[in-house]
């Protein structure tokens, strides 16, 4: 691929012109490789080297740093995490949930210190997230939510109900009756922040092989086309393109995000709108929406629903679908009145992101293989990189923190399902989300088929 500037609206205003690296053209020996130059394979250099100067980094990409969801995601840095309440409690006892989530909240604080402190400019800015109830079946959700939160210790500094009135000061969408509000989430620019952070890793040592795809990861080695990396740790950090890579194919699936912006608005239709501290924002249905003021005043608004491709196949045709980019402008329209209706939309976009067959996230290391793996954020990944950088670097180097008992360490998911069974099921899903989100809008009554789904997994 030559044009990265059209992957996607960041990629486009991200002021870089994303001339490739060079790729690797010889073996080499360094101290830890990194497979996935994203988020979570930076996150893990920058922390390693913090912790050691001096050490051998290299990280080598299939294509350049930030070409997949870290520079195409909606630009949440949230203390969200993929698995329930229920689930964690159940998995790592009670007590487990208000630590994990206070180590959430602060990783939102963390990505904005390194931010800061390393010069990255990324529209870093730490409004919170208002997920919005807006009938009378989100509006039971939006409440055992916050009870469930209470239940487990966790408390009004992580998340809190917000009534009609308190949510309509912040956001001007339609049907509101109130809204959950995480306040540990900031919005930012996602492809500023992860070029940032590869220049931020090369200055402080390490060595980024751009346009050299790993055919392999074996203990001790990256098997790439043009050379072979003796290492003595490993890391895998690729998310959704793990199915690409032998040996991990059934590990996650690759699901597909959808994201449309418009162009920047007028001070009278944000005075509309609303999100006046750059709120992100949601509603509480189940096939997921999500949203952003962006830093130069645009609406950036994605979704997911784009179908699951038979056998996990990653194309770039995928990256855009027509019938869901017409869906995401005319949901934005319904969910903003005061949108101008000659609002013109800009970008188009999409990429894939890693979800396991249990929804849960994991970060791995094996002192004996002395191999890693991270990833299965299941579109919550933005602050999770960070976090599974910072403890990847600590189990190589062996100095642990405390941070390697968190409870999606050392998690393993069950493998997903052969075909094609795993796409009559993905797919069956995915319309099972559909059907219960306009049977609540039409009825106001919970669907049961989907909390037995949630149920069903563990949830």
């Amino acid at each position: 691929m030559s044009d990265y500037r059209g992957l996607s609206l960041w990629h486009e205003t991200a002021n870089d012109d994303f001339a490739p690296r060079a790729p690797l053209t010889e073996d080499l020996a360094v101290d830890v490789a990194i497979v996935g130059a994203g988020y979570t394979g930076l996150w893990t250099a920058y922390y390693l080297l913090q912790r050691r100067p001096g050490l051998r980094v290299a990280v080598v990409d299939r294509e350049v740093a930030g070409f997949g969801a870290s520079g195409r995601n909606g630009g949440w840095c949230s203390a969200l995490f993929p698995a329930s309440y229920r689930r964690v409690a159940r998995d790592a006892g009670p007590a487990a949930v208000p630590r994990l989530q206070a180590i959430l909240d602060d990783t939102v604080d963390e990505v904005g210190r390194v931010a800061a402190r390393e010069g990255i400019g990324c529209d870093f800015h730490k409004g919170g997230y208002l997920s919005v109830a807006r009938n009378q079946a989100q509006l039971l959700r939006a409440r055992d939510e916050v009870a469930l939160a209470r239940r487990f210790g966790v408390g009004e500094e992580s998340i809190r109900w917000l009534d009609r009135d308190q949510a309509m000061a912040r956001i001007g969408a339609s049907g509101v009756l109130g809204a959950t509000f995480v306040a540990p989430c900031a919005a930012l620019h996602p492809a500023l922040l992860v070029r940032g952070l590869a220049r931020t890793v090369e200055a402080k040592g390490a060595a980024i092989y751009e346009r050299t795809p790993a055919l392999a990861v074996e203990p001790g080695r990256v098997l790439t086309a043009t050379g072979t990396i003796a290492a003595g740790a490993v890391i895998l950090a690729i998310e959704g393109y793990r199915p690409a890579m032998l040996g991990h194919r059934r590990e996650v699936i690759p699901l597909y995000s959808l994201m449309v912006a418009t162009e920047p608005l007028a001070a009278a239709v944000w005075d509309r709108i609303g999100l006046r501290d750059r709120e992100t924002f949601s509603d509480k249905r189940h096939l997921r929406i999500y949203g952003q003021r962006t830093g130069d005043g645009r609406l950036a608004f994605g979704g997911r629903g784009a179908p699951y491709r038979f056998g996990s196949t990653i194309r770039p045709a995928f990256d855009r679908h027509d019938g869901i980019h017409v869906m995401l402008r005319r949901v934005l329209n319904e969910l903003f009145p005061g949108l101008p209706n000659d609002t013109r939309f800009t970008h188009a976009w999409g990429g894939n992101l890693g979800v396991s067959r249990d929804w849960f996230p994991s970060v791995r290391f094996d002192p004996v293989t002395r191999i890693g793996v991270a990833g299965g954020y299941a579109g919550d990944g933005v602050a999770l990189a960070n976090l599974a950088g910072r403890i990847l670097a600590e189990q190589v180097l062996d100095q642990p923190t405390g941070l390697s008992e968190l409870p999606f360490v050392g998690h393993r998911s069950p493998l997903w399902e052969t075909e094609p069974f795993r796409w009559l099921g993905v797919r069956g899903v995915m319309a099972l989300f559909r059907g219960a989100d306009r049977a609540e809008a039409r009825t106001g009554r919970p669907a049961r088929r989907t909390a037995w789904f949630w149920g069903w997994l563990g949830h």
